[in-house]
This record gives structure tokens, sequence and C-alpha cells, in this order.
């Protein structure tokens, strides 16, 4: 379809939360590992199929709004610090200022927006694009419901980095979710804002965020691994070191595996590569930590590949696997330490280095799987599909999502348009993936 959507905007507002925040949690010192975090937005698009029973659409978007709204300002006053608004890279005035909310009627009706989803269009879903630029600056949270004119519903969420990790912004879509439902038979546990506590932050000039680092001109491309499909590449990974191999590692492997391939092919010669790929530290710092430990609580591992070395499936998630391993053992120690915010600070530093090296191909993974996004029931179903579109031009990104049936693995991918040119039509990634297929409802 078209890739400009003729957007009615309805209405915009700012929603508080429905309880004052008490005077002792006014002030949130941001973590160290938030100050590392950049200014911006994490995305995450839900999109809910009409009831079939409605008819009249424009009095169900009035209701289904006023629904989004109150339960929002409800479920404000346990995420606090969404409504408040950063004060420099230090902590978080939780003032109650409010999040932003847009209402919006899309003229056109949801099934073409599914149909081989269009990135270009799916962004104009996400509030910030809409945003005036001062509020998307400023907000921690902009929440944009859009309304088809067949009946259909999207809600965009944008949610600032500096305040959550996709395991927050998880833990927040579950509880208003709940609330909006007015389900008596689940607990909201409130989120605990404490990560200063942990990663006590620090006074020091931070001249290049992760996220400058890999901004230039790329091309972003949906590909989508169904569960029959990942049963294969997994028994393909399969090897003495690694007999287990899981969904994510297996499809991490092959997208990294069939990125550097086309670099080095562009390139004309072998290059060096680091995957860097986000890891939830909570289950890994001694003692753990609960799921509702709001914040950021992200870091990575950096896994290497010379180039000398073969572009093997089983040697790359052997590698993957090595690392994440590593990974935790070293965390713990770090952490247990008396300079953990200094030893935290030279990993960002030497991960800097990598990023901005002209001999080394940098790529970043995020994965969302397993965050049970599906379940967010607002009220009138499940959601039919998910997205988390990148709205900033990255490159060398890829990010993973489970699909609706829990079991496959979408990848959002962005690469240099010369690489993804080869990419995309990698014969061994496309014997498990297919290229933005249509999302049925």
């Amino acid at each position: 379809m078209s890739a400009l959507l003729r957007i009615e905007i309805m209405q915009r507002e700012t929603i508080k939360p429905s309880s004052p925040t008490p005077l002792h949690l006014r002030s949130l010192k941001l973590s160290l590992l938030d100050q590392f975090m950049p200014v911006g937005h994490i995305p995450l698009l839900l999109f809910y199929p009409r009831n079939r029973n409605d008819t009249d659409h424009l009095a169900k978007a009035t209701e289904r709004s006023l629904l989004l709204k109150t339960s929002l300002s409800e479920a404000l006053t346990h995420f606090y610090p969404f409504a408040g608004r950063l004060k420099d890279n230090s902590s978080i005035e939780c003032d109650d200022h409010g999040a932003e909310y847009i209402e919006a009627r899309i003229h056109c009706i949801l099934s073409d927006i599914l149909k081989k989803p269009d990135t270009e269009v799916l962004k104009q879903l996400l509030p910030a694009a809409i945003s005036e630029p001062a509020t998307a600056r400023d907000s921690q949270l902009i929440v944009q419901a859009s309304f088809f004119d067949c009946g259909g519903l999207a809600i965009g969420v944008n949610l600032s980095h500096k305040v959550a990790d996709a395991s927050t912004l998880a833990s927040f879509i579950k509880c208003w979710a709940a609330t909006a439902r007015r389900s008596s038979t689940e607990v909201v546990i409130s989120p605990v804002f404490m990560g200063a506590c942990i990663f006590p932050q620090m006074d020091l000039p931070i001249s290049m965020l992760p996220v400058d680092l890999i901004q230039g001109e790329a091309v972003m491309k949906r590909f989508v691994f169904e569960a029959p499909k990942i049963t294969a590449l997994k028994a393909k990974a399969i090897s003495a070191s690694v007999p287990d191999p899981t969904r994510v590692e297996s499809v991490t492997a092959l997208i990294w595996k069939c990125a550097m391939s086309a670099s080095r092919s562009n390139f004309g010669v072998p290059r060096k590569a680091v995957l860097s790929l986000g890891v939830n530290i909570r289950k890994r710092l001694v003692p753990t930590l609960p799921d509702n430990y709001g914040g950021n609580y992200v870091g990575s591992i950096s896994a290497r590949m010379e180039d000398h070395d073969d572009l093997e499936l089983q040697g790359i998630v052997s590698r993957i696997r090595k690392d994440l391993l590593e990974f935790g053992e070293n965390y713990a120690k770090i952490t247990q330490g008396d300079d953990t915010s200094l030893a935290i600070c030279k990993t960002v530093e030497e991960f800097g280095k990598m990023a901005m090296s002209k001999d080394i191909d940098y790529y970043n993974c995020t994965s969302w799987c397993r965050f049970e996004l599906y379940d967010a029931d607002f009220g009138w179903g499940k959601p039919a599909w998910l997205s988390n579109v990148l709205t900033v031009e990255l490159k060398n990104v890829m990010c993973l999502i489970d699909t609706r049936d829990g079991d496959g693995i979408e990848a959002c991918i962005s690469l240099s348009p010369e690489d993804m040119a080869l990419f995309e039509s990698n014969k061994e990634l496309l014997e498990f993936a297919a290229a933005n297929p249509s999302v049925s409802v």
C-alpha cells in the first residue's frame, strides 16, 4: 500500500497517574546502566482486529479510547517514572507530569496494513512520529491509539530507554492490559525502581553512546522463521560443543552468518566481525533479581569472528554459546567486586572502540522472545500481530520477537543497502525464513 497514511488526529491528551506519587518517590536517580542508554524511545506496535459483533465502529472506538486512558492513568501509579521528566543524565523528576496520549483515525482497513507490512507505514502508527518534537523529547511515555475504518485498532507505544528496557516495557504492557480488563484473578505486582542502588551512577563524560555508533544509511527488512523451520535450523546447528542450541541462538547465528557473508562479498576481502548480543542480567546477578525490577538491566556479550574464520553455522552457534556462558560467570564476579561501575564503564568503552573501528563489522542483536507480549488483552482479545519496528536509521541491527504462536521468531533486520541486497537473496537464509509474509487476522 501507499507509504503515506491518511491520519486524522482526533485528540491529544496528557494522562496523569490516578493517584499522586508519594513525596519520597518524587526523584528517581538513574543507574549507571540507565545513564549509558541513549535518549530515545523503545517502540512497540500491537494490532487488534475488529470484533465481528461490532457494527458501530465509531462508538466502539470512543469506548475503547476512554478505557485505554482510564487504565493507563491507573497503571502509571505503579510505573510512576513513566509520567516524569528526565533531568540531565542523572535523574527522573517523578512530578506526575503525565504520559502523552494521542487518538487517531486511520482511513484504511487494518488488513491493508498487515499485507506484507511496510516499515515506512508502520512507523506512522508510532506516536513519536507525529508528536511535537518537544513532547517526543521530554515525555518518558507516548501512546497512540489508531482506529481503522474497519474497526481494527493499533496501539503504538514509545517508552524512553532511560527508564526502561524491553523487559520493563513488557511488564508495563501486562499491567496496563490487566488494569483495563479489571481482572480479579491477576495480581498486579508493582515494579521496583532501585537500579542506582545496584549500579551507582557516575559523573563521567560520556562522549558517544552505543546508538550513535551504528547510525548510518540502512535498509530495514522483516523475516519470519516459523516453528517447523526453526526445528530444522536447530538440527543443522547441533554440534558436539552445543548439542541443544536454542531458537534464539540458532536464528541469531544464521542471520549473523548471512550478514557477514554479504559484507565480505561487498568488500571483496574477509572481515573481522563482532556481535553484541543483549542479555537480561536480572537472573545473572548474585543474588538474582525478580522480573519486576524496573529500569535497565541489560548487559551484552561480544562474540567475535576473525577474518580467517570460516562462516560455518555450527561454529558460530558454539561461539555465541561460549560467550553467553562466560558472560554469566564474569558478570557475577564484576558485580560482586568493589569497582562495579568502573568495570562496566570499561566494558562500554571497549564496545565503543569496536563499533567505531573501520576494520571491524559491528552487529547489534536484541531479543524480545519469551516476554509474552501476545498476552496483552485489554478486553477485546489478544493482538493479532506485534511489531518493534525501528524508528531510527541504524545499520547492522537485528531485533527478534516471538511469532503469535510463541514458537517461531520474527526478525527485523537493518543493514547497509549494499549488504541487504545480498543478504535478502541468500539461499541458506531463505531456506529457513520467509521474507515479509502477510499477517493473517
